[in-house]
């Protein structure tokens, strides 16, 4: 088989238009030493303070001690993994957490993943995990009472929506009981919940969802755990996370 001259020229210049090249700059470093859940990473000079990084194995770092040769980050998975010389990337984004109906009854990670095996959160929007608080004179006023299910509690010392109420006690006399109970009377109304449990056992976290699943709370519910066997700095995430979930439903 034969081809022209022409042939050819119109070839080469179908391939030229078919050709594309994307160019993406990372910023990329070196860790240089890891230990006690902290990475020192030799360059990323554009990072920045509450970046995320991505460090291999799909494990994810926080950036929060930047200095002038180095940068410092906390480790948001099982550091046991990482090397010397491992390549880290920054990923340009500061600690976010999905957000949206998507999350209404999933049980999630402080960074937002997925852990009741029910496939991949869908999101299409995202909030940073810490954010300044609205001013005290643009909020709305606390009229709406959030009817716990427990008569002494709604009687006596009733609690509005907007407000924050304080449960103390010494270890296993109830207080979860209490948060729980206030849950599952939500059910039927437009009532968000979030639950989110920092540092407790796995067994524990997993009866509280059965107890959720039970009672179709979790139809209303969002559940963010951090267990005992988690890193500190997720642990340290939890409440912030579970604050950014919420606020998206106000």
């Amino acid at each position: 088989m034969t081809t022209g001259g022409h042939d050819i020229v119109s070839v080469i210049k179908e391939q030229i238009k078919q050709f594309g090249t994307t160019v993406t700059m990372v910023d990329v470093g070196t860790v240089v030493e890891v230990g006690d859940g902290v990475a020192r990473i030799h360059g990323l000079r554009g990072a920045r303070y509450n970046e995320l990084l991505q460090f291999p194995n799909d494990i994810m770092g926080l950036a929060l001690n930047l200095e002038e040769d180095n940068v410092a980050a906390v480790i948001l998975g099982d550091c046991s993994h990482i090397r010397e010389g491992d390549e880290v990337r920054s990923t340009g984004r500061v600690v976010e957490v999905p957000v949206g109906d998507e999350l209404i009854g999933r049980v999630v990670d402080p960074l937002g993943n997925p852990l009741d095996e029910l496939g991949p959160i869908k999101a299409t929007k995202t909030r940073p995990v810490e954010r300044v608080a609205p001013n005290v004179v643009m909020r709305q006023p606390v009229n709406t009472p959030v009817h716990t299910g427990i008569k002494i509690i709604d009687a006596l010392i009733p609690i509005g929506r907007g407000q924050r109420e304080l449960i103390i006690g010494d270890r296993s006399i109830g207080k979860s009981a209490i948060a729980i109970d206030t849950i599952i009377s939500q059910k039927g109304g437009d009532l968000i919940c979030i639950y989110v449990a920092i540092g407790q056992k796995t067994s524990k976290v997993a009866q509280v969802i059965d107890i959720l699943n039970k009672y179709g709370a979790m139809e209303h519910t969002v559940v963010v755990t951090a267990n005992a066997s988690e890193p500190a700095p997720l642990q340290y995430l939890a409440p912030y996370s579970g604050c950014a979930i919420g606020e998206e439903f106000m």
